[in-house]
């Protein structure tokens, strides 16, 4: 069977783990797009409304409305920003734990309220523990997972805020006609129940390998990746591993530090600017005016069962994700981001026409279809391509600060458009009653995104992300693949053997470090290329070490030689 490797143990451990902590996307999911149906309830416009119109019904303005949506944004970029220092100084674990924690003491301030300000106060803490999950489910899942199946079980965290966008369109079509508090407190208590589970949970699961490995505790370390792999610690196979992630960690430990300021400079802000232009542009095709904005915007449009609309697009959204995984990888990350580009904006600007016409049953059904389409050709394309562009372009020296900085831009782009688009769109008084209008700017947009992406996006599928320093100009990865190919031939006529310690110089050298000494002088001789045709990696055997850890475009693998003897 494909998921069990007899010599190297079961990867089932490792995809339980990995998809357990993907209840991290459904609480994403489920906490950004609850709003939606709640802000169109009558019975939560009842209870929270402060103003009353001509006609002696309560309303919420559309600064409150605005501020209601917003709020969360803005938390998340508190959390996100902060995620890093949380991972390093409690672990990912923890942080998993203390992310639920927040979350859920969030959801009982927003079930408790009775009014608008500690209703807030809920909203923000929720984003808060949003921010945090957001940074803490993709590293978690990326140190603990199995190399091979790395990118799927990552995948599952994006198709989970998927399904908790669903989730809650359900939840709040099942409740949304009730008279009482339970037609919001229903939805937004519910929440509670995935984050305890998940903070539960990670009690029971392994700290990731690396983290420990970074914290100078190999040991455990080894018994974490013992668990993960289903293999016995003193396992050929397992010692390769951490060996490898020691080696890499002694790498990084000799690169030093890299400063925020490096990231601004020279190539490197270059990319940054790709980064964040990326993300804000993700956030500008105008996808979460759907998912923050789409029932109240289908009930003012005449649409009939707004709510079963809004749960209509959420199903689209989970459904065409899943293609988008293998196109990605099959046609590539920036013609994909092209064509959704250019088919979104198409979308949008149709959807704008038949907004400003006469509304009727076929007008309606046009809407309808057109924003199914267009949330399809999001899902597909910019709603995996744009984290995933961004998790490649950087080096490993710059990579953890310039993501905080991506991510935290889409964040704040996020929090902006959420507040600003009551304005917009809203019919009372004091908004601007663009209404369908608004569907013209997020289609500029998308035509500006796809000048963007021919402009600054480069191919990097099916290649290695040491290659990929290649594509982007970078000059890091050039100067280790001639130095290593040369001293690697020197010692190939001498003694067919390479030290440790006289290759990680050479990466920290070309990287711009200074090298220190290195404990690990394990000898190492030349294997032939461990890659496939697809660019992808093979799963080496007991005895092989990945090509990662040296240069992998090179194709070059090693493999320990017993040297007990010298």
């Amino acid at each position: 069977m494909w998921w069990i490797n007899f010599q190297e143990g079961s990867v089932i451990p490792g995809i339980i783990v990995g998809c357990f902590v993907a209840i991290g996307g459904l609480i994403f999911g489920w906490d950004t797009g609850n709003i939606n149906g709640i802000m169109a309830m009558d019975s939560f416009i009842r209870d929270y409304a402060t103003n009353i119109d001509e006609h002696g019904k309560p309303y919420i303005t559309s600064g409150q409305s605005s501020l209601i949506v917003s709020i969360l944004s803005a938390g998340t970029v508190i959390g996100s920003l902060t995620a890093n220092f949380f991972a390093d100084w409690i672990g990912r674990r923890w942080g998993l734990i203390l992310s639920s924690t927040l979350f859920t003491v969030g959801v009982i301030l927003q079930v408790l309220s009775t009014a608008l300000p500690l209703f807030i106060v809920g909203r923000m803490v929720t984003g808060m523990g949003v921010g945090l999950i957001s940074v803490m489910v993709p590293l978690y899942q990326a140190e603990s997972a199995p190399k091979w199946i790395r990118g799927s079980i990552i995948g599952c965290y994006q198709l989970s805020i998927t399904i908790g966008l669903l989730l809650t369109t359900i939840i709040s079509n099942a409740t949304h006609d009730r008279e009482d508090t339970g037609a919001y407190r229903i939805p937004i208590s519910l929440q509670a129940i995935l984050s305890i589970t998940l903070a539960v949970g990670m009690l029971f699961l392994p700290e990731s390998p690396r983290f420990l490995v970074k914290r100078g505790h190999p040991e455990a370390a080894t018994l974490a990746l013992s668990k993960l792999r289903a293999l016995p610690r003193d396992h050929p196979t397992l010692q390769e591993e951490l060996v490898e992630i020691e080696l890499f960690h002694e790498i990084e430990c000799d690169l030093g530090k890299a400063t925020w300021k490096d990231c601004f400079r020279g190539n490197l802000g270059k990319r940054l600017w790709t980064g964040c232009g990326l993300q804000a542009l993700q956030q500008f095709t105008g996808i979460n005016f759907i998912f923050y904005f789409g029932t109240t915007y289908f009930k003012s449009s005449g649409v009939s069962r707004p709510f079963v609309i809004s749960l209509i697009a959420n199903i689209v959204n989970v459904v065409a994700t899943i293609p988008g995984l293998y196109l990605v990888e099959r046609a590539g990350r920036a013609p994909l981001l092209f064509i959704g580009a250019l088919g979104m904006g198409f979308c949008q600007l149709v959807i704008g026409i038949v907004g400003l016409t006469t509304s009727t049953d076929v007008s309606n059904k046009v809407l309808i279809a057109l924003t199914c389409i267009y949330i399809a050709f999001f899902a597909m394309t910019w709603g995996l391509g744009g984290w995933i562009v961004t998790g490649e372009i950087f080096p490993l020296r710059v990579r953890a600060k310039s993501m905080s900085m991506t991510a935290a831009t889409n964040w704040i782009v996020n929090w902006a458009l959420s507040y600003s688009t009551p304005y917009l769109v809203d019919d009372s008084p004091d908004s601007a009653r663009l209404g369908s209008k608004i569907c013209f700017i997020w289609a500029g947009f998308c035509f500006l995104s796809v000048w963007f992406v021919h402009r600054f996006i480069h191919e990097t599928k099916g290649i290695s992300l040491e290659q990929v320093d290649g594509v982007y100009h970078g000059s890091t990865a050039a100067k280790i693949r001639n130095r290593l190919s040369s001293v690697t031939s020197a010692s190939l006529r001498k003694r067919d053997t390479i030290h440790v310690n006289e290759i990680i110089p050479l990466h920290i050298a070309a990287a711009g470090g200074m090298p220190s000494s290195h404990p690990h002088r394990s000898t190492l001789s030349p294997l032939s290329p461990v890659h496939n045709i697809n660019g992808g990696t093979q799963r080496p055997s007991g005895e092989e070490v990945n090509a990662s850890n040296l240069e992998r475009g090179n194709g070059i693998g090693i493999q320990r030689i017993d040297t007990s003897g010298s």
